[in-house]
């Protein structure tokens, strides 16, 4: 029964809060990542696993500096050097728009370093190519539309013609590879890709549309024996309690404060034929994020309503803090930010966004309704409504004619 961890989104360079770290030089969150990804490596080790499967995004961009790629260098290599097999599949983040740019991941299949298989174009792996473990691999990297279509050889349109095509050739490339298993063998789908139905952090759910969105029944094919995902930062089991397991294991850390709530974790599967036990392993000593919002109506309690809405200065010790707050815009004075940011100094970061509200109205001449105001007049009076200026606003006019002439000339079909 081979034992694999299966984790995704490391996203190591994430360096957007906070300050750096004067004995290493690294940002301060950049070590928060690679501490997540320490425990990763180290419990792979630790623990014998048999494979090691990062179903991909190892940094935020697809340029990433030397130093952060060092630092991931470092890790793989004592996963290669203790003899796991790693499987690196390419992300969105790591792949270059630009067509026979390198990928972010590049390097190890370049240097062919050992025990590491790089995956940046679908691929069946098998035995041969896993120092022998008894388990497939069904493997599908990110693959930009323009990569989808150039790959799979299918002519330029309209995207929901090319998705339903690409959806199509994947289903039927992944029924050619489910007919070459051997049945003995356990057999795992790995991705990087949307999957109808999963949820990103704050409950979004991912709905067909901009990119490529593989249906359900796709993944939740019963002669699979685990899916391993990656690109939503939310974990999740997408078939629970069921037979194929289906799991995004999540960012490794917290991004951004859209995953404010979410616990991180990676996971070790234990793949068997037709019975498949995963275990989830929360990732202690992740950078806690709180976000609070709250809106000002008591000018006479401000200060009392904004230590209200956030957590005691203990709660806040070393976390990323957001205080929105939403009043009439006249109370600007009566806003004490000095004391606010003094009473939140425990915080590894502070963010306080104030959004100040005017009362607008839009109001028509006696002698006009709105029904009587052709589109390029109703969009003057909002925009005058909004007091943007006047240069933007003719601007803004301007394109909106443009957009009108264009959709009334455009050619039928």
């Amino acid at each position: 029964m081979p034992k694999i961890l299966h984790f995704a989104d490391a996203h190591i360079d994430m360096a957007n809060y906070g300050r750096h770290d004067p004995q290493s030089g690294l940002p301060l969150r950049v070590i928060d990542f690679l501490n997540s990804l320490d425990t990763i490596v180290n419990t792979a080790i630790e623990e014998h696993v048999d494979l090691v499967l990062f179903a991909g995004d190892a940094y935020k961009d697809r340029s990433p500096a030397p130093t952060y790629q060092r630092e991931w260098g470092r890790r793989i290599m004592r996963l290669s050097k203790a003899g796991i097999p790693v499987v690196l599949l390419v992300g969105n983040h790591d792949l270059s728009p630009a067509l026979g740019r390198a990928h972010a991941l590049d390097a190890f299949d370049t240097l062919e370093v050992p025990n590491v298989y790089v995956v940046d174009r679908p691929v069946f792996l098998g035995p041969q190519d896993l120092n022998g473990l008894p388990l497939q691999i069904l493997a599908l990297p990110w693959i930009s539309r323009s990569g989808l279509v150039s790959h799979l050889g299918i002519p330029g349109g309209d995207p929901s013609k090319i998705y339903e095509e690409v959806e199509k050739r994947i289903s039927e490339l992944l029924q050619a590879w489910m007919e070459q298993v051997d049945p003995q063998l356990p057999v795992v789908l790995t991705a990087h890709a949307s999957v109808q139905g999963a949820k990103y952090g704050g409950e979004r759910m991912v709905m067909l549309g901009a990119d490529l969105v593989l249906p359900g029944s796709l993944v939740r094919d019963p002669r699979l024996d685990y899916v391993a995902l990656g690109h939503i930062h939310k974990a999740q089991d997408l078939n629970e309690g069921m037979h194929p397991p289906v799991v995004y294991p999540g960012s490794i850390e917290r991004v951004d404060f859209g995953e404010a709530r979410d616990d991180k974790f990676f996971v070790i599967a234990h793949v068997q034929r037709g019975q498949t036990r995963v275990e989830w392993r929360r990732l202690d000593g992740v950078r806690p994020f709180i976000d609070r919002y709250v809106t000002l109506n008591d000018r006479d309690r401000i200060a009392e309503c904004l230590q209200a809405a956030l957590p005691t200065r203990e709660q806040m010790e070393g976390a990323i803090v957001r205080l929105v707050l939403d009043y009439p815009r006249d109370w600007e004075p009566l806003i004490d930010e000095l004391s606010l940011r003094e009473y939140a100094q425990p915080c590894f970061e502070f963010h306080l966004v104030k959004r100040p509200q005017v009362e607008t109205r839009i109001r028509l001449p006696e002698d006009q309704s709105v029904g009587s105001l052709n589109p390029i007049d109703l969009l003057d009076l909002y925009l005058r409504a909004n007091h943007v200026p006047p240069d933007d606003c003719e601007v803004l006019k301007t394109l909106a004619e443009d957009v009108i002439r264009s959709v009334h000339t455009a050619p039928e079909k």
